[in-house]
């Protein structure tokens, strides 16, 4: 269903799988939400292991939007993210690690 070579990550919601990916307006989005300077900061707040519940919840948001859903913040609070909170931080950080890496050759 996706394709991890486009940055695409899987993420189920109540069950149903959708397709999550960083797209520019998806990024300029998430650079809205969480008020940072550079998506560098967030990246690093990651690669530390300092990243919080809000980073991630954004993250997922803006990959699901990327990737054609339509739902919010809200609605997510409210989905199943199929493994929890912490397959939720594992899915965010893929998402940030497909949407910066070079495309393999």
């Amino acid at each position: 269903m996706t394709n991890p070579w486009a940055g695409e990550v899987e993420v189920v919601l109540d069950g149903v799988a959708h397709r999550a990916k960083l797209t520019l307006g998806a990024l300029a989005e998430l650079e809205a939400e969480l008020q940072t300077e550079t998506l560098v900061d967030l990246v690093e707040r990651f690669e530390a292991s300092r990243f919080s519940a809000a980073d991630v919840l954004a993250l997922i948001v803006a990959g699901l939007r990327g990737g054609g859903w339509e739902g919010s913040a809200a609605d997510l609070v409210r989905a199943e993210i199929r493994g929890g909170p912490v397959e939720a931080a594992r899915l965010a950080a893929q998402l940030l690690a497909r949407a910066f890496a070079p495309p393999e050759r």
